[in-house]
């Protein structure tokens, strides 16, 4: 099968969009973690973005650091975009949960992490379950999340071991935000990059 080869500086990636259909059912065994959420009605933008950051990173998220203040606003300050930090009882914040509201009827997952020292302890699986919880409004039809090959390993088994279903695939790319100085170039350890940083983002 052909190929098609990628210039430096370009990333590429396989996304998995999933979608549930139907509330399901309240877990027999909810998870437990002393983990709570905040929600955030009105998050300053570096605020966010700071937390954005530290979640994303690994992961190579970008897109809400590129916008201005006034784009960004427009989205998070949305009444029908909930964003909620994850935090510990100390009031650190460790995790974050974006849920979109804006199509009728639907609700998406549009951000749903946590930072790299609290994967892999259980926190994802009580935080799955919340979300739900918090999705499956009276009014809501269905619930949909994307996902790709730059996210983590786990991620789409994850998805599917919740409830979601597969329906659409896509091929993503996109100018590597590390060589613009976007992401700094120790982000996404586990992706090569392949092209040359500009000098004055070092």
């Amino acid at each position: 099968m052909p190929l098609e080869m990628l210039p430096p500086g370009m990333v590429a990636a396989l996304v998995t969009y999933l979608e549930m259909t139907e509330r399901p059912s309240p877990p027999s065994r909810p998870a437990m973690s002393p983990l709570k959420l905040a929600r955030w009605s009105k998050a300053e933008p570096e605020r966010y973005r700071a937390l954005f950051r530290r979640v994303g990173e690994p992961w190579l998220w970008f897109s809400r650091l590129v916008m201005d203040d006034d784009a960004l606003t427009a989205i998070i300050h949305h009444p029908d975009v909930h964003v909620h930090a994850v935090t510990n009882r100390s009031g650190a914040e460790l995790g974050l949960l974006e849920l979109d509201f804006r199509e009728h009827g639907e609700c998406e997952l549009a951000y749903f992490g946590l930072v790299p020292e609290m994967t892999g302890r259980g926190h994802g699986k009580w935080l799955m379950q919340r979300a739900l919880s918090l999705a499956w409004t009276d009014n809501i039809r269905r619930v949909h999340v994307h996902t790709c090959t730059l996210d983590h390993p786990a991620a789409l088994d994850f998805y599917r071991a919740h409830g979601f279903a597969p329906y659409a695939r896509a091929v993503e790319s996109f100018a590597d935000p590390r060589v613009a100085g976007i992401l700094p170039e120790t982000a996404a350890p586990g992706l090569p990059l392949i092209g040359q940083v500009r000098a004055s983002s070092r």
